[in-house]
């Protein structure tokens, strides 16, 4: 009963807080945001609540035979077993050392540290590499598993903090493991993966790229950006109008301009946008996803939707010209998208927060 009932003051702070303009501002170019530590406490809640919640679980796990099949997920991942699935575990982790690195104070830091130092240890590290070295495993997350724990190991790489060191070295046998599978993997990828969900080429070579660089690792950036001109240079004439997917939680258009403009000189990106996008379908990705049912563990991707539109739309604003139009269409619809999901990221049940704050956070600090 106290259970539930400190979930409802949670559901009801969050949505206060954001409703009452507590949560974060705009800054005033609307280029981007400003989270208040108040809300960084309210958002911190919510991995906190879950980083060693062990069900209800969804594994996604391939099974050799019987004994490894009845395996619970705590001995499958004994570092990310947490948060209903893996890769929503990573970013949750990602999530609250963001949290740390932007408000050294937090309430909530004390708990942020000891429930880290219970996941990330050596032998915990150790079995998820295991993991990842069965045959069967080898393409287990990818990519948006490998993604976020990329961003994970790059938050933590530029973090003068002795906890955060610490996680960091504690980290990069598992690290080293998923930049060799995405290394392996790139040039068998013929195709990219256009979904709005979680195989989405782009929105995982986006994270790959930003670690690739932070960690000065040239052969990985690289590949990455030599992989991505190859397959995405061409295309053009994005068909918006078929977005979004009742269960999306990326735009596919957005997520590979987001990743376009990050491999290609301003002017040529712009050309390249030009054609990709027209003004027409921009318009039709402003438009807000209806967000139906908030217990459904599909349906509710979408509130997911619309912080990932708000970040690849500040983005995309922020490289094209400043006379261009564009620019403040989407500054504008970044900040409505993020506004209308804030408020609800703990608002459904535990098929949305789970998740969401993570999200949330990215929109908000990236």
């Amino acid at each position: 009963m106290k259970h539930n009932c400190f979930f409802l003051l949670l559901i009801f702070s969050i949505t206060a807080v954001a409703q009452q303009g507590e949560f974060f501002s705009v800054k005033k170019d609307s280029s981007g945001f400003i989270l208040s530590e108040k809300g960084a406490s309210a958002l911190a809640a919510l991995p906190l609540k879950c980083i060693d919640r062990e069900y209800p679980n969804k594994t996604n796990h391939t099974s050799h035979e019987e004994k490894d099949h009845v395996m619970t997920p705590k001995k499958l991942h004994p570092a990310f077993y947490g948060c209903f699935d893996w890769h929503s575990c990573v970013h949750g982790h990602w999530m609250l050392i963001r949290l740390l690195k932007e408000f050294p104070h937090l309430p909530e830091a004390y708990m942020i540290r000891a429930a880290i130092n219970e996941t990330i240890t050596e032998d915990n590290i150790a079995a998820e590499v295991r993991y990842f070295d069965d045959d069967l495993n080898k393409g287990w997350e990818r990519t948006y598993g490998w993604a976020w724990l990329l961003k994970l190991d790059e938050e933590l790489s530029t973090w003068n903090d002795v906890d955060g060191k610490k996680w960091h070295q504690l980290l990069q046998p598992l690290t080293e493991t998923i930049v060799n599978l995405w290394m392996n993997f790139l040039p068998k990828q013929t195709y990219p993966n256009r979904t709005g969900v979680h195989p989405n080429t782009a929105f995982g070579l986006v994270f790959a790229l930003d670690y690739a660089r932070t960690s000065k690792n040239s052969q990985f950036e690289e590949a990455i950006i030599t992989h991505a001109r190859r397959i995405f240079l061409k295309d053009k004439n994005a068909p918006t109008e078929w977005e979004p997917d009742g269960s999306d939680f990326l735009s596919p258009s957005l997520e590979e301009a987001d990743l376009m403009r990050r491999i290609l000189p301003q002017h040529e990106f712009v050309a390249w946008f030009n054609k990709f996008i027209s003004l027409q379908g921009i318009r039709h990705l402003t438009q807000l996803p209806i967000v139906s049912d908030r217990n459904d563990y599909q349906i509710v991707h979408l509130d997911g939707l619309c912080f990932s539109r708000s970040w690849c739309m500040k983005g995309i604003a922020k490289t094209l010209p400043q006379n261009d139009a564009r620019r403040k269409l989407l500054q504008r619809s970044a900040i409505r998208h993020l506004a209308s999901a804030l408020p609800h990221v703990a608002a459904g049940s535990y098929g949305g927060g789970h998740w969401l704050a993570s999200f949330a956070v990215y929109a908000l600090v990236d």
